[in-house]
């Protein structure tokens, strides 16, 4: 009950701040299946501009976002019996903009919190490639808050607060296309060296310097917990356990300023042939046990990811066809999940409605290493999954995005499962 309290609490209380946010559209703060599609504001909410109210709040600085998101998944297909899953989230976020607010410009201001419970499919039929890109733990807490400043016209940004590295590293840019989780949110072995993810956020500190028109470099550090959950159950406490972990992305910008490039795109950033092609570093110096039991320090992961506009009907517009690759590389000795390879393509508005659409095809190799085979058991085989959605968005405040996805080589043994469900997205 205190969890909910508190979840209640800070809903009333960015309800009724008596601060307000600029009239243009606040930039995309939030992550994975989280991130909005297609936007505020023309899009709709449930319950509307609140007599009014939402809107002048808009106008000077407050901006207030209420969602839905669930995952409903069954296994048709399995060696497991048929089960129904059904992954739950609520979340509240405020984001406020003191340029608008006080005329303290660059400034910034981000706090989400949620609750999140149901059943985890991929547990139960014992996938590396999760079904969905949401569910973890059931829990009700603060996800995450920060500080941002910028200068020089957003060449050089600083944030400190609690927030996730998987949130903006190694992030996939069109996650918000797909269910699974290595495409849906970021890539899924990222947590090997312990680079935190959502919604158990850790203490950080990150810098971001676009040097050139197309080129950023950022880099961040945060705090190594082994237990996140466990160890701050609210979110409400920072808790500095463990080492510093760093994180660091070179990015370049092709078709668009790297000033104006978030991690997770929309309709809007997708306009015209823009890419994002990135490099990224994360590295853990604490301990570490590898595969012959020997304990060393240090540990670290590398990966590469592509996205790219590939055709436009209107040069200038969204309509068309997008790709994406990724891949990542850690230490086999250390790692057992130590290699993943994603791949997916993406039309835009293939279907002649009204209504916002698109139809995302994509690919997952998830690979155990072998010398963390238990002795006297047959190889590891690498898992292989496929996805097949349609995104719809039948009312101005509902999102719809039925899914089916075909996984060989379950858990890396010689299990196949077909999964079939649905995505509901509502913005109140």
């Amino acid at each position: 009950m205190l969890r909910f309290a508190l979840l209640a609490c800070f809903v009333f209380y960015t309800l009724i701040v008596p601060v307000y946010l600029q009239s243009q559209q606040p930039e995309e703060t939030l992550s994975g299946p989280d991130s909005h599609e297609t936007g505020q504001g023309p899009h709709g909410d449930l319950f509307g501009h609140w007599g009014g109210e939402r809107t002048r709040l808009e106008k000077r600085g407050v901006h207030f976002d209420l969602q839905y998101v669930s995952d409903s998944l069954s296994n048709v297909k399995s060696d497991q019996e048929t089960r129904f899953a059904s992954w739950n989230r609520f979340r509240g976020t405020v984001d406020i903009d003191f340029g608008a607010l006080v005329e303290e410009p660059g400034l910034y201001f981000h706090a989400t919190a949620l609750w999140q419970g149901g059943g985890n499919l991929g547990a139960y039929l014992g996938l590396l490639t999760s079904p969905s890109g949401m569910s973890s733990m059931n829990t009700c807490r603060l996800d995450s808050w920060w500080v941002e400043k910028r200068w020089l016209n957003e060449r050089l940004t600083t944030r400190v607060g609690q927030f996730a590295g998987q949130d903006f590293n190694g992030a996939q840019h069109y996650a918000a296309s797909f269910i699974f989780e290595p495409m849906g949110y970021a890539l899924g072995n990222l947590f090997t060296d312990y680079e935190s993810f959502d919604p158990p956020s850790t203490p950080a500190f990150e810098v971001r310097v676009v040097p050139i028109h197309n080129l950023y470099v950022k880099s961040m550090v945060e705090a190594e917990d082994r237990e996140p959950f466990a160890h701050n159950p609210t979110g409400l406490v920072p808790q500095f356990r463990g080492v510093p972990v760093s994180i660091s992305e070179i990015g370049y910008t092709p078709g668009t300023k790297a000033t104006g490039v978030r991690a997770f795109d929309n309709v809007e950033s997708r306009k015209g042939y823009s890419g994002l092609y990135q490099f990224g570093a994360s590295y853990n110096p604490s301990k570490f046990t590898t595969s012959s039991g020997v304990v060393q320090s240090g540990n670290y992961l590398l990966y590469w990811m592509a996205n790219q506009a590939l055709w436009r009907l209107d040069p200038r517009g969204a309509r068309g066809l997008d790709g994406t690759l990724s891949f990542d590389w850690s230490p086999a000795d250390v790692n057992r999940n130590n290699t993943m390879f994603t791949a997916g393509a993406r039309f835009n508005e293939p279907l002649p409605l009204r209504i916002h659409n698109t139809m995302s095809l994509g690919y997952v190799q998830n690979r155990l290493s072998q010398q963390f085979l238990p002795q006297g058991t047959p190889p590891w085989k690498p898992e292989h999954a496929v996805e097949f959605n349609t995104l719809l968005d039948p009312l101005p405040m509902l999102l719809l995005q039925p899914v089916i996805q075909y996984y060989a080589n379950a858990g890396a043994r010689t299990g196949r499962a077909v999964v079939f469900g649905f995505r509901t997205k509502v913005e109140f």
